[in-house]
């Protein structure tokens, strides 16, 4: 990274690419260059078409707004004539909302500093180089710093944002995106990630032309329905060729992201908190630090970003102790039993487990208050010992001396109106003075601006988690926010509720994480509704949806892992017929799929048929056989079934080179055909690999032009193909 000053460039370097920004005209305007794969050229400042009409201000103030409406902004304003997405909207003492903004200095140096208060990627200074350029409205006296990260081994860059008020009056933010870009051309597609509940990030791929299409989430939370990831690409590209830019917001609140095709052929991409129901009063000598947006290039295809980004989530956000670490297979009672259980139960269910090799007992919901069912007792974070007889610590004596460990679930963020919590202070929830809040299974959510209520709910959970020796936890969110109102907020600071309740869940995680070190967090959100780099930063798996059906999870984990590391993907083998679309799949499938995942138990084991229960011995031991592989290695798709309903594939290759799992799964059998063909990816061509199967010993060059062949019988049959080098 450096600052060519005689061409007033600042160009970004990393492995395979080259971000570059210029400095234009007397009035210092910020101007996007480009982006895409490297270049040596230190001044390709012609790609601005500054020479072209409507020319600079300064050669041309008499077309100022066609300038703006055309020039590639690093950061666009609003109100002063770029008709665009903005990425910065005001509004001052006055009421105005026009914002414009100049060079004013910059700042290079080894390293990235830490978003105050917010998750983001981190990385010392043998890793990664910062800039930060310092930006001016000299009317408002509002500075802007964009900060720019590039990790030189691989092809990120880093965005965020600092506002800060250095004027005596007050000023409102009405939107503060973190980044923004303008390509050239608007023959793209776009890839992003949809659902809804029990069928979260369904791969969706779209032709882009003119207008605007967006991505969004106004629920409080990243959203079962869309995720805050979108790549552009190339209208050829394909797993392994073409161009491909993908954005990744590390936020797990409200999100806006849009890709506009523009009325000179050029394409916009903006990415950040959503505006709708967003205020930030800034007063004198405040500032505003707007999330991180990971951006990652490709020169070939979907796979090499997808690897990417795995990359980075794994070495530079997860965090502490179980950042590069074996999770202990865990058996989960939800699916088991529901709310109808106690502590014999759960005995019963540890002590089969733990015969065969199962690691953990998890309690989930139902443990706590009055809690037998989902409509009470959110909020009275209190053993029910008439459920648990001889309370929590003896319960989890127990299941240690039976040689495992103890897990428990908590809702920390929501509050049952059926509930002495609720009864005791009925204005802890978030609502509108005067208007009764909309329920959502039966529970509202905790108004978390307000410190005493955090600082309640914490210490709550943390007296129950140092009453035992407790190292799992899930943490569930199941409802949306609605009725926006804070008793503690000034009517001029209702719009900061969003971003302040989302910085008190940051703040809780943050404290357990720091509290409780050697607990393994888990985070949920009704299944997967905050699967997104936010939460990664404070826990290093999440669970990814509820739909635990073998064959809904193949698309489900297709589309997670697109973006997300394997590692980080909470899956589990469960009952049959599956509890959420009635469909019977065999044991062994179950295994293979969520082995692409943390891998773990979520039924009765004392209940299942003998035959699947003898094969968790062979499933636990192909786990430990093979999770170091899966944790660390690189991801390849082979098969899509997102495209390709008869069929899945994945595989994953050791950094090395030197091991590769296949997995395959046939959804329906076909009659009357051969064996199915596929190709490998990611191999050495002259290195020889041996079939542990068979002990064939095939070169990769044959693997992955010629293929192998893969015979399954049977709908939802699976099987995998382990490969070591020779």
């Amino acid at each position: 990274m450096r600052f060519i000053e005689n061409n007033k460039v600042f160009k970004l370097d990393s492995k395979d690419t080259s971000y570059i920004i210029a400095i234009v005209d007397e009035e210092q305007f910020v101007g996007h260059v480009y982006f895409g794969k490297k270049i040596v050229d230190e001044n390709v400042n012609y790609l601005l078409r500054i020479d072209e009409s409507p020319y600079v201000p300064s050669k041309n103030n008499r077309d100022r707004v066609s300038f703006y409406d055309s020039f590639p902004m690093e950061y666009s304003t609003h109100g002063i004539g770029d008709f665009r997405e903005s990425s910065l909207q005001v509004r001052d003492s006055k009421g105005h909302t026009a914002c414009k903004l100049q060079y004013v200095s910059h700042e290079i140096f080894k390293g990235k500093k830490k978003l105050q208060g917010l998750p983001g990627t981190f990385g010392d200074e043998n890793e990664c180089t910062t800039l930060e350029i310092t930006c001016l409205d000299k009317d408002l006296n509002l500075e802007v710093v964009l900060v720019y990260t590039t990790f030189e081994n691989l092809d990120v860059i880093t965005r965020s944002v600092r506002v800060k008020n250095c004027a005596k009056d007050s000023i409102t933010l009405t939107k503060v995106l973190s980044t923004c870009i303008d390509f050239d051309g608007v023959n793209y597609d776009m890839v992003s990630l949809h659902g809804s509940w029990a069928r979260e990030r369904h791969i969706s791929r779209k032709k882009i032309g003119y207008g605007r299409q967006a991505v969004s989430s106004i629920r409080g939370e990243s959203s079962h329905q869309d995720n805050p990831f979108i790549a552009l690409l190339d209208n050829n590209a394909t797993d392994e060729s073409g161009n491909v830019y993908g954005f990744n917001f590390v936020y797990s609140g409200n999100f806006f992201t849009q890709i506009e095709g523009c009325q000179f052929d050029t394409t916009r991409v903006v990415m950040g908190i959503n505006p709708e129901d967003f205020e930030w009063v800034l007063q004198e000598g405040e500032e505003f630090i707007a999330p991180e947006v990971v951006m990652v290039y490709s020169n070939k295809g979907i796979g090499k970003m997808t690897r990417t980004f795995h990359d980075l989530y794994r070495n530079n956000l997860i965090r502490g102790e179980f950042k590069d670490k074996k999770r202990p297979i865990l058996i989960n009672n939800w699916e088991a039993t529901y709310f109808d259980f106690n502590t014999e139960k759960l005995l019963s269910i540890a002590k089969e487990a733990s015969k065969l090799g199962i690691e953990m007992l998890v309690m989930d919901d139902g443990w706590f208050g009055k809690r037998n069912s989902d409509n009470s007792s959110l909020g009275d974070w209190i053993v029910n010992e008439e459920k648990i007889q001889g309370g929590l610590k003896n319960l989890v004596d127990e299941v240690n001396k039976l040689g495992m460990e103890f897990g428990i679930w908590f809702e920390p963020e929501m509050i049952s109106p059926n509930s002495d919590l609720f009864r005791a202070h009925p204005d802890w929830c978030i609502h509108i003075e005067g208007r009764e809040p909309a329920l959502c299974r039966e529970q509202y959510v905790l108004d978390l601006s307000r410190k005493e209520v955090v600082d309640y709910i914490y210490e709550s959970v943390k007296k129950v988690l140092s009453s035992a020796n407790i190292t799992y936890v899930k943490w569930d969110m199941n409802r949306q926010l609605t009725d926006l109102g804070s008793i503690a907020l000034s009517p001029e600071r209702q719009g900061e509720l969003f971003h302040r309740y989302m910085l008190a869940v940051y703040e809780m995680m943050d404290r357990l994480t720091t509290d409780f070190p050697h607990i393994l967090l888990e985070n949920c959100s009704g299944g997967g509704a905050r699967f997104d780099p936010g939460m990664l930063y404070y826990s290093p798996q999440i669970w990814c949806s509820d739909d635990t059906d073998a064959i809904e999870r193949l698309k489900i984990q297709e589309g997670t892992a697109m973006v997300y590391p394997l590692s980080t993907i909470g899956a589990h083998v469960s009952d049959c017929p599956n509890h959420t679309v009635g469909r019977t799949t065999p044991f062994e499938t179950r295994g293979h799929v969520a082995l692409a995942g943390t891998f773990g138990y979520e039924l009765d084991v004392t209940r299942i048929p003998e035959e699947d229960r003898d094969m968790i011995p062979t499933q636990i031991e192909m786990y430990h056989k093979y999770n170091d592989l899966i944790r660390r290695g690189d991801y390849y798709r082979i098969e899509n079934f997102s495209e390709n309903h008869g069929f899945d594939a994945w595989t994953v290759v050791s950094k090395d080179k030197n091991e590769v799992l296949v997995t395959c799964v046939q959804v329906l059998g076909r009659p009357n055909y051969h064996s199915r063909r596929i190709k490998l990816k990611g191999l050495v061509e002259d290195k020889m690999y041996k079939i542990e199967e068979s002990d064939e010993i095939i070169s990769g060059g044959a693997l992955m032009y010629a293929g192998i062949n893969v015979s399954l019988y049977g709908d939802y049959s699976s099987k995998i193909i382990y490969l070591t080098a020779v």
